[in-house]
């Protein structure tokens, strides 16, 4: 997938639950979408657990965990949370890249 693809479907996915539930204003899905990605990385928390076997047994032996599907699911819900604010994600993965680049380790 190109990133283009992805910032137009988190823009599509953006206008359809704001339709979906019923919000006229980018604010108003604001603190939904950020209880959601707290709940992903939640998710994602627990499946990282589970495929390092750190869970009690039972957890273990309950469920089949993708642990893939975690990571792009807190991606997704970041990026929409980002679309509630206008952030330009492209231009500031840009920046926060380049400053990473210059950091001294």
């Amino acid at each position: 997938m190109e990133f283009d693809e992805l910032v137009e479907f988190v823009s599509e996915e953006h206008a359809r639950l704001m339709k979906y539930y019923g919000f006229e204003d980018k604010e108003d899905i604001t603190y939904p979408m950020m209880l959601k990605v707290m709940e992903e990385l939640g998710e994602l928390s627990e499946a990282i657990l589970h495929k390092r076997s750190l869970q009690r047994n039972e957890k273990l032996n309950s469920k089949k965990v993708e642990l893939e599907g975690e990571f792009v699911d807190v991606i997704l819900t970041t990026l929409l949370l980002a679309e509630c604010f206008d952030v330009d994600i492209r231009n500031e993965l840009k920046k926060k890249i380049e400053k990473i680049k210059k950091r001294n380790y």
